[in-house]
């Protein structure tokens, strides 16, 4: 058989040259890394039409088919001030003790548990990205700084009108301990190019534009749907009054919570659910709402059209989250600041090219997976700071471990979130426990229920060790309980 190559050396040559491919493969990834569109939607709650809400949101649904839907995300924090801390930072409330409201530069120059923590954007900073950022990403904005271009923040969530149209802001509270709560609904003003979320986009969609020699991480934060829910009026038309439904309600439904639940829902600044009933203004602070969220989706539409029409198309990886839910009237009132679900369930979304399309997993998350999974998804070092878990894995069905969601509001009040059950637990040792499967609304507190022990025991176990005192730089401006409970942590007199 002279002249023929023994069949072992073709196979050889083969493997070889597909091993040489898969090398080069890796060395491109290496040298064009994924940029990062980072999108923050300000109080918006699960209503997404992809997460079988009433909202019409065809951009953000879009972007849901476009990679992984998490339908089961839940906050850190129900506040914005925390949340986004924690995001940032990789830690959570309890490590940090930022419970409340922290000035951006204090993150970073005088807590103890963060002054030395690489923030999110600094991280992809340190690794050769060209960072920017505009709208409300920290508390306010970001640190002075950090990113390499800042478009910086328009103060308030105006525009606003010369009068308030209904809520006067202070609704039945003692103005003396209570602020003063942005919370009204109107149309205003007359087009979005005087939204400051317009402006935004159009200074992200400038740089989407541009040539650029190394990779991004640009981050775009969205004031809508923080209220007042203030957006032009053709927002409001596409939701009728006589096509909204309310939220489920029950008169009597916080009889059989802790007391200590019942201060921190103490909110007289915002409207009541019995409020909203009797006077009729419930469905239309829905239709409020609704309205907002549809503006700011047909914003995020321009952001992505923008990047779908850019060089950077098929090389970045989008993430779309929100800092917490936002109560729509469940448990008495119209607010966030509360444990229960409709407080810390957020909509949570990532696209990209190396990430599944059109998928939806179910399993409780946590944003604190934010940091950690963007690092994955671009290739980059784990940060080994984090206390989040990557969902990278769970993205792609090779993580079996059962999650839980696990959200702190104040200092040593934490609920716990599984794929059936919501268990919450108070500085006074207060219990509630909810069974989604047979309860979603949670109307039933059943923490008293010997039937239920092994559960709460097992939800029991993943509370936080550690729960840091109050950070001395951070403020609750408006709520009595919790800067009572600062003070007294801290040993002050308030």
């Amino acid at each position: 058989m002279k002249g023929k190559i023994p069949m072992f050396f073709v196979l050889f040559a083969l493997l070889f040259s597909a091993c040489q491919e898969v090398i080069k493969e890796k060395d491109a990834d290496k040298r064009n890394p994924p940029n990062v569109l980072f999108i923050a939607v300000d109080d918006l709650n699960t209503m997404l039409g992809s997460l079988n809400g009433p909202a019409k949101t065809p951009n953000m649904d879009k972007l849901a088919s476009m990679g992984v839907l998490f339908s089961d995300a839940h906050c850190q924090a129900p506040l914005c001030g925390p949340s986004r801390a924690s995001i940032m930072t990789g830690l959570r409330s309890s490590t940090t003790g930022i419970y409340g409201m922290v000035p951006d530069n204090k993150i970073i120059s005088e807590n103890p548990a963060t002054r030395d923590i690489v923030l999110l954007p600094e991280y992809f900073k340190k690794n050769g990205y060209h960072t920017m950022g505009i709208g409300k990403l920290f508390h306010i904005h970001a640190p002075d700084s950090l990113f390499d271009e800042s478009g910086g923040r328009v103060k308030g969530f105006g525009p606003y009108p010369e009068k308030r149209f209904v809520w006067d802001g202070f609704g039945t509270s003692d103005r003396k301990n209570y602020g003063r709560t942005s919370t009204d609904w109107g149309a205003f003003p007359e087009a979005d190019s005087l939204m400051p979320d317009h402006q935004s986009v159009n200074w992200a969609i400038e740089r989407l534009e541009r040539k650029h020699d190394k990779p991004f991480f640009m981050g775009v934060g969205f004031l809508r749907v923080h209220v007042p829910l203030y957006v032009p009026q053709k927002w409001f038309d596409m939701y009728p009054l006589d096509s909204i439904e309310t939220m489920p309600y029950k008169v009597d439904d916080l009889n059989d919570v802790p007391e200590v639940a019942l201060k921190i829902n103490d909110l007289p600044m915002m409207p009541s659910t019995d409020w909203a009933i009797e006077s009729g203004e419930w469905p239309k602070i829905i239709q409020a709402y609704l309205a907002c969220i549809s503006y700011v989706d047909y914003e995020i539409g321009r952001l992505l059209k923008a990047l779908k029409n850019s060089e950077y198309a098929d090389n970045t990886v989008i993430v779309l989250w929100s800092d917490h839910g936002y109560r729509l009237g469940e448990k008495g009132t119209f607010a966030k600041h509360a444990l229960w679900d409709a407080a810390t369930k957020v909509p949570l979304m990532f696209a990209g090219p190396t990430v599944p399309k059109n998928k939806i997993v179910a399993q409780p998350t946590e944003l604190l997976s934010i940091y950690p999974t963007l690092l994955e998804l671009c290739g980059l070092p784990a940060y080994k700071r984090n206390e989040g878990k990557s969902l990278v894995s769970l993205m792609h069905d090779k993580d079996d471990e059962a999650s839980v969601a696990i959200t702190t509001f104040g200092m040593n009040n934490h609920t716990v979130k599984s794929s059936r059950y919501r268990y919450i637990r108070y500085e006074d040792g207060g219990e509630e426990f909810y069974d989604h499967k047979n309860d979603p609304n949670e109307f039933t507190n059943l923490a008293s229920s010997p039937a239920y022990t092994f559960e709460m025991n097992h939800l029991k176990s993943f509370l936080p060790k550690e729960n840091a005192i109050w950070d001395s730089n951070s403020s609750y401006s408006f709520q009595p309980y919790f800067v009572e409970q600062k003070a007294r942590v801290n040993g002050s007199e308030k």
